[in-house]
């Protein structure tokens, strides 16, 4: 594996140290690690049954019982929302693994052949790019009906042009570089080049991008579940929790206002992880520093 000659070689030390002292990482790794946390505990336990339903206790607003209150069902909004969690998160994470499992070969490849290859591609990449998630979940829940499976296909779906793009982009930019020449002068094939030399070297670009779109991901999934596309009851999601809460904003805010929290939240931390990712594993700014 050759890494690219503008990124100076650190340890594993040197790296971590750099890390903690980036405020943005710093906050979006505590962030992201909380939220993780909350969905893996809620496998193991929740305040109280997210199934069961207790009319008597319906519209109960923040107390030391129900710290975030009840739903119009009786339901402790507290473990729904860390129930939710783990279905945002498994959500998210298989989208993503689909757009990057399939987008990142796709963009590898057609930067590495190039021509006549790389411009179907390319079109075919921004024919489906024009499909946003939503108009993708709605085509799809129309053939299949509504459910977390579409909603994983319909954000993977999105998902892959957009790492297709970043992945064809930062191979082209290493494609030029002398050490690409040197090993094509070796004689080994596109194949090895790309695995070999080209994504070691891209793969700080696609960590970044996949935290962004892991982000988005959660968005996707409320959204696709606030419409009712999504995590069917019983099963809590975020935005599902939005839906119902709508229409008693003035009686019961807290039904949405710790849902949408926990979304802003989640986003937020990634996102901060990612810009601190990118700062950190940056040439240009360790340079500055």
């Amino acid at each position: 594996m050759t890494v690219h000659p503008d990124i100076p070689r650190e340890t594993v030390t040197g790296i971590l140290a750099r890390s903690f002292r980036n405020g943005a990482f710093v906050a979006g790794f505590v962030i992201t690690i909380l939220v993780l946390a909350t969905a893996i505990v809620s496998y193991f336990w929740t305040p109280y049954d997210v199934t069961r339903l207790v009319i008597s206790d319906k519209i109960q607003a923040p107390s030391a019982a129900h710290w975030f209150g009840t739903d119009h069902f009786g339901r402790d909004i507290l473990s729904m929302i860390m129930v939710g969690a783990r279905n945002s998160i498994a959500v998210a994470l298989i989208a993503v693994g689909i757009g990057m499992g399939i987008g990142v070969p796709l963009g590898a490849f057609a930067a590495a052949r190039g021509g006549l290859v790389d411009e179907v591609l390319m079109r075919i990449n921004d024919l489906v790019f024009a499909f946003p998630a939503l108009l993708s979940a709605i085509m799809i829940t129309a053939i299949f009906g509504p459910g977390a499976v579409n909603a994983i296909i319909a954000i993977g779906i999105f998902n892959i042009p957009v790492f297709a793009r970043v992945a064809r982009a930062g191979a082209l930019a290493i494609w030029p570089r002398e050490f690409i020449l040197a090993a094509r002068a070796a004689g080994k094939t596109s194949t090895q080049i790309t695995v070999e030399h080209v994504l070691p070297n891209i793969a700080t670009l696609l960590l970044v991008q996949g935290t962004i779109q892991f982000a988005l991901a959660i968005l996707a999934e409320a959204g696709l579940s606030y419409l009712g596309l999504g995590a069917q009851p019983p099963l809590p999601s975020w935005g599902r929790m939005l839906f119902d809460a709508q229409t008693r904003m003035v009686v019961a805010p807290w039904m949405a206002i710790f849902p949408g929290m926990a979304i802003v939240i989640s986003v937020l931390g990634l996102n901060l992880l990612g810009d601190g990712i990118a700062d950190i594993l940056d040439p240009k700014s360790r340079r500055r520093r």
